[in-house]
């Protein structure tokens, strides 16, 4: 299948797909989003593929959402966008193949949780992470209120994601939710070097491997994207949100009231 969004290709039992919208930083456009799910289910089936890499094109890795369609969502659209989106959490969780992500720039707002939704996170180290879901009157989504606080503990988790401040890749390694962080040219070396580690593995006990840590540590996700889907479709009503997306275009502070 061909792919605008995205690049797709298999070579040595390793997927690679590549984020390809870097005129605006690979974020995840509805369009994206789809190519994305569909790429990930074709691989699945590949038995050419034992592992998948997950990285942006150019400078960034993703910049989160497409900010741009969201500005005329209601209340159900928005609920209903959202469910949509957990397709692609439970895509990531139910494969049993592994998946990297190789953050090789900017991992902001759903682009941070697109990595944590990954296996293994190898970082370049000029990459950096932000919840910058605050920064817009949005609340965190793709399951990340889950994934981070599993992780990083729930003051950590709420720090991140109530401030919004960047995170270098340093920080993220000593936080607990990067696995290795490289030097920039040596991101995608390293990357598949550890895929090829991978591929070696027997794949039947590293996939049920995968899928019993996800059981164990999962069982309430859905309870949470549900009330994801309810937050968020509140806060794309807001006068908050209207303000942190334009403020955002005119490269300029929010002023948030509340409302």
């Amino acid at each position: 299948m061909s792919f605008s969004q995205i690049k797709v290709k298999v070579a040595n039992q390793i997927g690679l797909i590549q984020m390809n919208r870097p005129d605006i930083r690979n974020p995840l456009t509805p369009d994206l989003k789809k190519e994305l799910l569909t790429a990930l289910h074709d691989l699945g089936q590949n038995e050419e593929a034992k592992v998948i890499i997950l990285i942006g094109a150019e400078r960034a890795f993703c910049a989160g959402g497409d900010l741009n369609s969201l500005l005329d969502l209601d209340a159900h659209t928005g609920r209903k966008r959202m469910q949509k989106s957990h397709e692609l959490v439970r895509t990531f969780l139910q494969m049993e193949k592994p998946i990297i992500a190789a953050v090789n720039g900017a991992a902001a707002g759903a682009g941070f949780s697109l990595a944590l939704l990954c296996d293994l996170i190898i970082s370049a180290k000029s990459a950096f992470f932000v919840q910058s879901f605050v920064r817009i009157g949005a609340v965190p989504d793709l399951g990340v209120v889950h994934f981070l606080t599993n992780v990083i503990g729930p003051h950590r988790a709420k720090e991140l994601m109530l401030l919004g401040d960047r995170v270098t890749a340093e920080q993220a390694y000593r936080l607990g939710f990067v696995n290795q962080v490289v030097d920039d040219d040596n991101l995608l070396d390293q990357t598949f070097a550890v895929a090829t580690k991978l591929v070696k593995s027997p794949s039947i006990s590293i996939g049920l491997t995968k899928a019993m840590v996800n059981k164990n540590r999962n069982d309430d996700l859905e309870k949470l994207l549900a009330m994801e889907s309810f937050a968020q479709g509140i806060c794309f009503q807001t006068s908050d949100f209207r303000e942190g997306i334009q403020a955002f275009f005119e490269k300029r502070a929010p002023i948030f009231k509340g409302q």
